[in-house]
């Protein structure tokens, strides 16, 4: 799978969107997600990938 973004600004709106999720994801869990890094690269490739 591959991610790409044809700008900075769709790569930055693409973070603000795995944000706000994530924010969601730790009220559901209860607490501080510490693999923050690897939800939010699952989040992305999930959300924005595209099979090659």
């Amino acid at each position: 799978m591959r991610v790409t973004f044809d700008d900075v600004a769709a790569l930055a709106a693409a973070l603000r969107d795995a944000e706000r999720a994530h924010g969601a994801h730790e009220a559901q869990l209860g607490h501080r997600d510490e693999d923050w890094p690897g939800w939010y690269a699952d989040y992305i490739l999930r959300n924005y990938g595209q099979d090659e």
